[in-house]
């Protein structure tokens, strides 16, 4: 980490963030449950030794933990913290306590509870990006070329100056930033781009070129370029306000592309092409917390819309101990007409445990070295 900043001018705002986090994606996981007529043994933010907490009227337990990172929902006859059924539990309890057990309740309602969590981060970074649209809307600047540099892959695809981008890969461009965002994103990809031309819709294909590019915070990012730029003077930028049936649109577009763009990055990984560099674990993510903290609130709230989201994504990959991984033994039951055996559901269980693991080792030392 850098020495300009005190250590906790780190771990506060990352830990603000986490907590909100965590707090919205369990939140998810306990309203539809007891909407579901689930009972609810406790609510914790964080795991370990209870630091804080108490029991609600409906015994559920609110506690705040000594390690932070993470939080759990622990319904009636779970074994554990990760929402592993006990398929014992109905033994211990009686007969109205039965109706109450998570285990006990229909294949789709198990399966719209576990999805309410990444729901709930999807849902809040909606919320957060449209109310920051509506409130202080966007700085554009008219998605004009200027300049083709010569020999980039800009000029073979055949970009030409004054072209006026309309989109990348069906994403509307609506000023020179979304088109910088755009093709940044995605490095050695092959990307669509219509441009207007004397009037008339051109549709070009172009494989942005990798390129490590360095923060104000020292931090090295692989970006994808082409080759073209955009000179500015301070008039040429204009504050656009959208109205708010127009924000919607604009926030769908913006949830879509992250979405879009954090699924492609998972697919690079998996065939081998990705940049593991490019993955952060707690270390990285708290640098990053403390560093868009200094730039202001609005930021800061800005990179947890962001990270809502992504966690959201994380959580419905399918691999146990994951929300996705629960969702798969759901999706198989509901297709089987009968759950999987419990030993299969353990070795599932055993496989994601030891992946989730290794990737937290992996990602705390990536972030170290």
């Amino acid at each position: 980490m850098s020495e300009s900043l005190p250590f906790f001018f780190y771990i506060v705002p990352f830990l603000a963030i986490l907590i909100v986090i965590v707090v919205v994606h369990e939140m998810g996981h306990y309203l539809v449950a007891r909407w579901n007529g689930v009972s609810v043994d406790a609510f914790s933010i964080g795991f370990g030794p209870e630091l804080l907490g108490w029991t609600d009227k409906r015994g559920t337990r609110w506690r705040l933990a000594a390690i932070p990172l993470g939080g759990y929902v622990r319904f009636t006859g779970d074994m554990n913290a990760a929402s592993v059924p006990d398929p014992n539990a109905a033994n211990r309890y009686d007969a109205e306590t039965r109706k109450t057990l998570f285990v006990n309740k229909s294949v789709w309602q198990r399966m719209a509870i576990v999805v309410a969590g990444p729901l709930a981060n999807v849902l809040f970074t909606f919320l957060v990006l449209y109310v920051m649209l509506i409130g202080y809307g966007r700085m554009t600047l008219e998605p004009v070329i200027g300049e083709v540099i010569e020999q980039s892959v800009a000029q073979e695809a055949g970009f030409m100056p004054d072209d006026r981008v309309l989109s990348v890969d069906g994403f509307p461009v609506r000023g020179f930033s979304d088109f910088q965002r755009f093709i940044g994103t995605a490095p050695d990809r092959l990307v669509s781009v219509v441009v207007e031309r004397h009037g008339e819709p051109t549709t070009l294909s172009v494989v942005p070129e990798s390129q490590t590019a360095t923060t104000r915070f020292g931090r090295e990012l692989t970006l994808g370029v082409i080759g073209v730029t955009r000179s500015a003077e301070a008039d040429d930028w204009v504050l656009y306000r959208p109205g708010p049936i127009e924000a919607v649109g604009m926030t769908f577009e913006e949830v879509h592309f992250i979405i879009d763009r954090t699924l492609a990055f998972f697919a690079d990984l998996f065939i081998g092409r990705g940049d593991l560099d490019q993955i952060a674990g707690p270390v990285g993510m708290a640098q990053v917390s403390g560093e868009v903290a200094t730039l202001g609130f609005l930021a800061l709230v800005n990179l947890t819309a962001l990270l809502s989201l992504n966690i959201g994504i994380v959580n419905l990959l399918p691999v146990p101990m994951l929300d996705g991984g629960h969702l798969m033994y759901y999706v198989f039951e509901a297709l089987r007409g009968r759950p999987l055996s419990r030993r299969t559901q353990e070795i599932g269980y055993r496989i994601g445990f030891a992946l989730v693991v290794s990737l937290m080792i992996f990602t705390v030392v990536n972030d170290i070295v």
